[in-house]
């Protein structure tokens, strides 16, 4: 819980955005959204010193020294899944074509193979689009997967760098940072919200189910 996580850290100790962002694994700029909405936020900070994932000795360290890295005491349990293209959520689907026309069009270093496990697709539906032969050619319009929420920032970044050192090409500049700054910030607040609205509701239906189970149980027990 990387956002939980870093509302906790920007509540309770100075550590700087940049050293929480690092830690927690998140774009600054998630990070600045999080202490903007401290007051009104509806993450509940987890405390990463009781979690046993971070001493108070680190903090202090991080605390007295901006370019500190924190040093994790454990890692978190790695999530196992199947191989093959990433899990996207249906709703998020149709944006597909959308964000790998965006990063072919914008990074046209990175392989079809990369491209396809940042985003989740096949080689097929990736050559199509490059090729103009797409069945849906004629409404794809590129955008930024990350604003579609198809990967992270931090995810897109690290491919980029890595495909242009292979490239031996500099890695481009996030300028974004400079001129778009309360865009971004407002992009990821509205992602934040969206995914605190999903799990609210995933926790309404999962306690009605609960209800109705403990009332069926009442009644033939009775």
């Amino acid at each position: 819980m990387p956002h939980a996580t870093a509302s906790w850290l920007v509540d309770n100790t100075a550590l700087s955005f940049e050293q929480i962002a690092e830690f927690c694994g998140l774009h600054i700029l998630e990070v600045q959204a999080i202490a903007d909405d401290t007051a009104g936020s509806k993450y509940t900070g987890r405390d990463p010193v009781r979690a046993h994932e971070l001493s108070n000795e680190e903090i202090k360290k991080g605390e007295a020294d901006p370019n500190y890295a924190l040093v994790m005491l454990k890692g978190p349990d790695p999530v196992r899944r199947t191989k093959g293209p990433r899990y996207t959520p249906v709703s998020k689907r149709q944006d597909k074509p959308d964000g790998i026309a965006w990063i072919l069009r914008n990074h046209p270093e990175i392989s079809d193979g990369a491209i396809g496990k940042l985003i989740g697709t096949t080689r097929t539906t990736i050559a199509a689009i490059r090729d103009r032969t797409h069945w849906n050619i004629s409404n794809i319009q590129p955008k930024d997967p990350v604003t579609l929420g198809l990967c992270s920032q931090r995810e897109l970044d690290a491919l980029v760098a890595r495909a242009a050192k292979k490239a031996g090409i500099e890695a481009p500049v996030d300028n974004r940072l400079a001129g778009d700054r309360e865009a971004l910030i407002a992009e990821l607040r509205q992602e934040r919200d969206e995914n605190n609205r999903r799990a609210e509701e995933t926790m309404r239906v999962e306690e009605a189910l609960r209800a109705e189970a403990e009332a069926f149980t009442s009644q033939n027990q009775g």
